[in-house]
């Protein structure tokens, strides 16, 4: 066989085995969301599920359990600068955002552990800090994605995580 023949075939063949995986995407894809006060920055980047006609929270992300707060890889957020979180200083880092989703509150976890596959190797004994905040019911469900939106007036902002029919809001101030 010709040179060329031969090297047509080795691409095919290698296209054939690997190209369909590469090319199809995630049922959750990557989603970011950014807050911008001057020169701070934060970036929150996360897998976003669908809701896909299931029943979401006390079901598939059951109550009481430590969640991502998304799917895929553990959720992940990012400040250049220093920031209030619930009226608790967040040095400047990366950190992974877990939460414990209940029926009336939540509880928001900063944890140091990086690079996590979802919840399954969280660790409490590197957890920076925990809050509580309430949960918030929306009558009619608004969001088929899990979304993680930043809403901010100058130095002051909330991130809302909302899916289906559920809104929960973290403060954040920004201290420079």
């Amino acid at each position: 066989m010709k040179p060329v023949t031969l090297l047509l075939l080795f691409w095919l063949t290698v296209f054939h085995a690997t190209g369909q995986d590469a090319i199809k995407p995630r049922p959750s894809p990557l989603a970011i969301t950014t807050l911008r006060y001057k020169d701070a920055y934060l970036k929150i980047t996360y897998g976003q599920p669908h809701k896909n006609g299931r029943e979401i929270f006390g079901k598939l992300v059951p109550y009481d359990v430590v969640w991502r707060t998304g799917a895929n890889e553990a959720t992940e957020l990012t400040c250049t600068k220093d920031i209030l979180i619930n009226n608790v200083l967040l040095k400047a880092g990366t950190y992974s955002l877990f939460s414990i989703p209940g029926k009336e509150r939540w509880t928001i976890i900063l944890n140091r552990d990086l690079g996590l596959w979802g919840a399954y190797n969280y660790n409490a004994k590197v957890d920076v800090f925990r809050f509580n905040v309430p949960v918030n019911s929306i009558s009619e469900p608004v969001y088929e994605a899990f979304t993680i939106k930043g809403e901010q007036k100058n130095e002051l902002a909330e991130l809302l995580l909302l899916w289906d029919k559920t809104k929960v809001v973290i403060p954040i101030k920004f201290t420079n």
